[in-house]
Order: structure tokens, then sequence, then C-alpha cells
């Protein structure tokens, strides 16, 4: 399934391909997220001119949306008009997480990050699965009918159901809840279908060295296609944690870092050893006005740019840029509520990451990564 082509020799760093029978994905490289078998404001034809290898789906969210539709679902190839890029899907673990101690916690997965209002845990954990509760009832979810689903929506790639835990949980509950995704591990590999779908096994265990490492080696030993890194992180630990798991995890296999894709992020996350990366930062982020540049991310909406006529990016090949669409009409489509605004910064944003992420493999392959990533972040505000 992954053919690493070079490797870094001052990091763990390395370029490589996912094989898969949809196509292949050259690494490091960035899913875009498409929770709802879309990316919003996007079409398919401008995901693939802003140079889109992979797209990652929601399970959790497309399960309840789907209901009883799920059974005659067309496929998220064919729902998405993408019949040669590479999907993942998320096994419906960080629901477990946003929508429970999360929630009840005020907090993101980054521990150190901006503190939430506390409110109600929507989820009840068992041994068997969750519990999610919404306006109509509970709803239970456990790894086999994650697999059940995800066979359905015909990812190529799909992930084991794991217990995302808060970085606020203690040590007891990090090892309980470990215990529990271990087993569901096991149920994973046994429920999964023969199919072309490749299966990857979550590492959990939060902050915890000893927790860390015991769970890279227990799913490292089992036989899924690749794996996840997922859970919690205190603010300055994602390094330390990467630095505890990837030495135990199969070096032919490929490793995908859940959630995390900011610039910086991403450099460590590559160095450590992390070949694919997941987030919502290039969409969620253009919608609300942002973009992201080698200089750091701006703000369209700021007054500063009430008159400036420049493009987003100068030398930017995104089609925003080169349709020379300026950073002043981009603010007045913002404060006018024009939703096209969005799409715009959407697709420089989403241009961008596929770049940075290009610029990468470049970097691994001719061995300039160390000078590479120092001009990248020297400019980064």
């Amino acid at each position: 399934m992954f053919e690493i082509l070079q490797k870094d020799k001052n990091s763990r760093a390395r370029a490589g391909i996912i094989h898969t029978p949809c196509g292949d994905v050259e690494t490091p490289s960035y899913a875009i997220v498409g929770t709802h078998a879309e990316v919003r404001s996007v079409s398919s034809d401008q995901l693939l001119r802003a140079n889109t290898q992979l797209i990652i789906a929601n399970t959790y969210h497309l399960w309840l949306t789907l209901g009883e539709k799920l059974d005659s679902f067309e496929g998220l190839h064919t729902r998405m008009k993408l019949p040669e890029t590479v999907i993942m899907t998320d096994s419906g673990g960080f629901q477990v997480f946003s929508l429970g101690f999360g929630r009840e916690h005020g907090v993101g997965k980054v521990l150190g990050g901006e503190k939430k209002k506390a409110s109600e845990n929507l989820t009840r954990i068992t041994e068997e699965g969750v519990f999610f509760t919404d306006q109509n009832g509970e709803h239970f979810l456990g790894p086999k009918l994650s697999m059940e689903i995800q066979k359905k929506l015909g990812a190529d790639i799909i992930f084991a159901l794991d217990e995302c835990t808060s970085p606020e949980h203690d040590y007891e509950y990090q090892k309980e809840a470990l215990g529990r995704t271990h087993r569901w591990a096991h149920i994973c590999l046994e429920s999964k279908f023969e199919n072309a779908q490749k299966l990857y096994g979550i590492v959990q265990g939060g902050i915890f060295e000893d927790l860390r490492k015991e769970s890279a080696k227990y799913i490292g030993a089992l036989p899924f296609d690749g794996f996840g890194i997922g859970g919690s992180f205190g603010e300055k630990k994602m390094g330390e944690v990467l630095e505890w798991v990837i030495p135990h995890l199969p070096e032919e296999k490929p490793r995908h870092l859940l959630g995390i894709g900011k610039i910086e992020d991403l450099f460590l996350g590559v160095e450590k050893g992390i070949d694919t990366f997941d987030c919502v930062i290039p969409t969620r982020e253009a919608r609300h006005g942002s973009a992201w540049t080698a200089h750091g991310r701006i703000d369209l909406k700021k007054g500063r740019y009430k008159d400036d006529t420049q493009v987003i990016e100068n030398g930017c090949g995104c089609e925003t840029c080169i349709s020379g669409i300026s950073k002043k009409q981009l603010r007045e489509m913002f404060k006018s509520k024009d939703s096209e605004a969005g799409t715009f910064v959407s697709i420089h944003n989403i241009y961008f990451f596929n770049t940075l992420m290009e610029q990468i493999q470049i970097a691994i392959r001719d061995g300039n990564l160390p000078e590479f990533k120092k001009k990248s972040l020297s400019g980064v505000d």
C-alpha cells in the first residue's frame, strides 16, 4: 500500500506514495475536510484544480444525515463527483470527544487552547460502544457498526473506532479509555469486510508517555494497513507525543495525524514521520475571511485591506489569485455577506496547503528539508 521514495537524513521525514485501487496519494499530503460528502462552498472541479489529492469525510455525521438512505447510498466518490480522488472516512471517534467530554470540560483537543463554556455531555460510553443523544433520542455507535457504515460509504481508507479522550482526563481515565480503544481495534479488524478498503488503527494515550508507547506498540503490532495518531495533546506536547509513538509503528506503513494542520505543525509532524494530515483550517477559516499565505494568516475583513488592490498573494497560482480579485474586493464581499467570498478564499487556502505539501515532498527528495522549513517559517507571523 505504501511506497517510500526518499527519507530525510536529518529527521524521520519521508516522501512516498500511498497506493489505493482508486488512485495514488503522494506524501506528505493534506486531506481536505468534506464532512457531509462535500467540501463547503467548493465544487469538485475546483478541488481538483487546486491540486487536491485526498479528502476526508465524517462517518458520524453522514450516518445520522443519511439514515435509512445509507443502504442505497451511491458511494462517496459518486456523490462527490471525484471518481479518481482518494477519500478517507474517520470512524466517529472524534465525536465521542467533541459531543462528550469536550463539551463537559469546555475544551478542544489541544490542552492550553481557548476555553469554551462547559455544556451538557451528549455521550454515554460503554464497553460495547457509545450512545449519542440528540433531539431524536439516543443513537448507538459501536466498532462493528462503524465498520459497516464506512463500508457503505465506500471510502478508500477507513479508521477503527476509538475513544478520543479529553486533554483534561487524568491518567486513570486515559488508561481505562485506552483499553477500550485497543479492544475495539480487534473488533474492527474482525468486522472488516473483504474489500479494497484500507483500515487504519488509532493510537491513543493522551499526554502520558507510557500510555502512548503502550498504545503504539499494541496497535502497531496488529495487522492494520496504516495508523492514525489521535486524541488530546498538550499545547507544546505534540512533538513529544510523536517522538514517543512513531518509533513503535511499522516503518513500511503510512501514518496519519488526525485533526492537525497549521503550518508549523505540518513541518513538525513531517519531521517526526507523519505522512498525511487533516484539518478544517483551510475551508472553515476561509469562510470567516481568513486566508493563508507564505507570511501567515491574514484576516481579509480587517480595515487595513479596504484600499488594498493586490491579490491575496502575489505569484500564487490558485484560480482566485489568477483571476485578479483583490483583497479590497474580497473584504467588501465579506462585509456584504456575499457567500462567494468564502468560495474564493477556500480555493486559495486549499491550493496553498496542497502546494505547501508538494513543496515539502520536493524538499525531502532533494535533501533540503531543513533549509525549506527555515525559509517557510521565517516569514510566518
